[in-house]
């Protein structure tokens, strides 16, 4: 299994973030990929990938809640980190639009998106894409780049039929499932059977959105099991399937994350 985003470098995970490891590991989690939220959450994600080459695969980005009155610094920092030669980023992430709680960097958000898939397309990265209330605003600034050769996955994917199919109509992305699969309110035990299996990924989130029945707890890699045989069941095919399906798509769209 690939857990395609895990945020286990927070502090969430800093008394026993190697214990977090040992049991995703032992769980069959074989690789985990980490997507970055903000400036001071760089250093603390590299530091850990050091320490697990080949396991743990860093993502550069500005999460569109962690935008601060300087994020233009921010983000030509992160460019300059991108730019650099062999730099070990295997995605732009986790950037996007969220006007879920906040709409008052309504525009600055937009503009903080539409720089970071400018990277994506400079630099040849797949996108991890963050979207709560904006698919609208989402799927209009994507349009603009319709041909440009963007891939990457739509993070943390929820929604409804019509949401799944119109993200999918861009061609060289993917949806990310979490442990929302196994939610009994969730709208995807009835969308996913129309969504081909290759256009989809495992992820876990964690610390947020643990699976059923670690829900209410802190999410971590290893309860990727849970939505693997959750996924399965809807497909109605055996966990195996899904497992090779899935990281066959993290090949094809990680062109740049090592295969071990």
């Amino acid at each position: 299994m690939t857990d395609t985003h895990s945020h286990i470098y927070g502090p969430e995970f800093a008394d026993d973030v190697e214990q977090v490891i040992a049991r995703a590991r032992a769980a069959g989690v074989e690789r985990i990929l980490l997507p970055n939220i903000n400036a001071e959450s760089i250093e603390p994600m590299l530091a850990l990938c050091r320490q697990h080459p080949g396991y743990l695969f860093p993502m550069m980005g500005l999460h569109p809640t962690d935008l601060t009155p300087d994020y233009r610094q921010v983000l030509d920092r992160m460019e300059r980190l991108l730019a650099e030669p062999g730099h070990p980023y295997v995605a732009v992430g986790e950037v996007g639009l969220d006007y879920y709680w906040d709409k008052s960097l309504y525009t600055e958000q937009q503009l903080a998106f539409r720089r970071q898939v400018e990277w994506a397309v400079a630099y040849r990265l797949p996108l991890m894409i963050h979207s709560r209330a904006a698919h609208r605003e989402l799927v209009d600034i994507l349009n603009e780049y319709r041909g440009r050769g963007l891939t990457g996955v739509f993070h943390c994917f929820g929604g409804s039929l019509d949401e799944a199919r119109e993200l999918l109509s861009f061609e060289g992305f993917v949806l990310g499932i979490g442990g929302v699969a196994t939610y009994k309110k969730s709208t995807l035990p009835q969308v996913l059977p129309h969504v081909p299996l290759e256009r989809i990924v495992l992820e876990t989130d964690a610390p947020y959105l643990a699976p059923v029945p670690h829900r209410g707890q802190r999410n971590e890699s290893a309860f990727l099991a849970e939505t693997l045989r959750a996924v399965a069941d809807i497909y109605k095919v055996e966990p195996c399937e899904v497992e090779k399906c899935t990281n066959d798509t993290v090949k094809r769209i990680f062109i740049h994350m090592k295969w071990t």
